[in-house]
């Protein structure tokens, strides 16, 4: 009887066995709700290529941007919970949370957690014409015109929308947000003029720094970036206690098997733990974050109760 109990005990449990064995068994879909060109885009690519490399099947990066990433969101959150499509997200997700209350999904209800990638800082930039050169001196001649200048971002939501809204309340300013559809515009329209200045992720603005197409005036980390040493940060520029980061990570749609996250967690944590990647990403201003499928929620709830707090506090609203 034993014998037959354990026998029934192992045939139920054989589907599963199969599929975290199998899994993938065909092209993996990764959405992207945010525009080409961006650090998210682009690392959702580098990922792409090697758990295509580890797992040993194709991962397809999909770009579907808009409305802050909710259409691109939204579209993951009703796909297939089987494993073949995923999200790449990142703090714009759990800022929304609280941002736009009435979006058609629950990040927490709607999606589980797979695995962080990576975070970095974010950089304040003007445009080489702009007559500051440096953040006291932005601070002082935003302060003597309000209304007068401002600022881009990709768009509702977004870290580089939340690092100026964040750096509005802190220091006090009137500076008009100007949000786009991706970050590739609104880089564009800084570096060309049309708009004043912009928070940006370091992995992606500092070499338009370095060809000074852009004046950089700080960054947004607790310590200065090792990519720009010589840029001080905004806390120790003029604003005490400012910070700011952008980071990323990997959900899938709710009901996806937990043998399917399990594997794919653990071949992002073997990639991302590489001292190759981590060499990459170090000169990039990047920098790993590591962790459990089930660290990974707790990381995620924790940053959407903080964001909740900033934005009822501050008083942000979509524009």
């Amino acid at each position: 009887m034993k014998i037959f109990s354990y026998i029934i005990a192992t045939f139920l449990c054989l589907p599963s066995l199969l599929l975290a064995q199998a899994y993938p068994t065909k092209s993996v879909k990764i959405i992207v709700p945010f525009a080409a060109g961006g650090p998210a885009d682009n690392y959702a690519r580098f990922m792409a290529q090697r758990l295509q490399d580890d797992l040993k099947q194709s991962f397809v990066v999909e770009n579907k941007p808009g409305a802050g990433s909710i259409i691109g969101t939204d579209f993951a959150a009703k796909s297939p919970a089987d494993g073949y499509t995923l999200l790449m997200m990142s703090n714009t997700q759990t800022v929304n949370e609280s941002l736009v209350p009435n979006k058609p999904f629950q990040l927490m209800k709607d999606f589980v957690a797979v695995a962080p990638v990576n975070y970095s800082d974010l950089i304040l930039v003007v445009n080489p014409k702009f007559p500051a050169k440096n953040l006291p001196e932005l601070l002082a001649l935003v302060k003597a015109s309000p209304g007068k200048y401002n600022y881009a971002s990709s768009g509702n939501g977004t870290p580089y929308h939340m690092a100026g809204e964040l750096f509005k309340s802190m220091a006090g300013l009137d500076i008009t947000h100007v949000p786009y559809k991706g970050s590739s515009g609104a880089r564009t329209d800084v570096i060309g003029g049309q708009v004043d200045m912009m928070f940006d992720a370091v992995t992606t603005m500092t070499e338009f720094v370095k060809e000074n197409k852009v004046v950089a005036l700080a960054t947004t980390g607790r310590s200065r970036s090792a990519i720009t040493p010589n840029i001080p940060t905004v806390n120790e520029a003029g604003v005490p206690k400012y910070e700011a980061t952008i980071w990323l990570g990997f959900m899938a749609p709710k009901g996806t098997p937990m043998e399917v996250v399990t594997t794919l967690n653990n071949s992002i944590r073997k990639i991302i733990s590489q001292q190759e990647v981590k060499d990459t990403w170090a000169k990039q201003g990047a920098l790993p974050l590591v962790m459990t499928a089930p660290e990974f929620t707790k990381y995620l709830e924790s940053d959407i109760a903080k964001w909740s707090s900033i934005v009822k506090s501050a008083g942000i609203k979509p524009d």
